[in-house]
C-alpha cells in the first residue's frame, strides 16, 4: 500500500495516487470524506503487477479519512498518514493529510 502526492503550483490542490497490491482482487475502490464514501466513485484500475491505483484531486491543507474496499472488504492503509477512530464503523479509518 502507498500514498503518493503532488502538489501543484498552480492552484492549491494536491493529486493523490492510492495505490493498494490487492493481485488476486475483482474490484477496488477508494472510499472516503472527500467522495461521501461513494463505493462506486472512486473505483481504482488494476495494473499488470496486480497493483490498483488511482488518483483524486484534493483541496490542501485539509485531512481525510479514507478506506479501501477490497472485493466487498473495508481495509485501511498501511502507509496512511494517520488513523482515527470512527464511532459508525467502530473501527479506525485511514487519514491523508495534504
Amino acid at each position: 500500500m502507498a500514498i503518493t502526492k503532488q502538489y501543484l503550483k498552480s492552484k492549491p490542490v494536491c493529486k493523490v495516487t492510492f495505490s493498494i497490491e490487492a493481485e488476486d482482487a475483482k474490484k477496488v475502490s477508494v472510499v472516503g470524506s472527500f467522495n461521501k464514501w461513494n463505493a462506486k466513485a472512486t473505483p481504482l484500475k488494476k495494473l499488470k503487477s496486480g497493483t490498483f491505483k488511482g488518483t483524486v484531486d484534493l483541496d490542501k491543507d485539509n485531512s481525510y479519512e479514507f478506506k479501501y474496499i477490497v472485493d466487498g472488504e473495508f481495509i485501511n492503509d498501511s502507509a496512511a498518514d494517520a488513523y482515527v477512530w470512527n464511532d459508525f464503523a467502530s473501527a479506525d479509518n485511514s487519514v491523508v493529510n495534504v
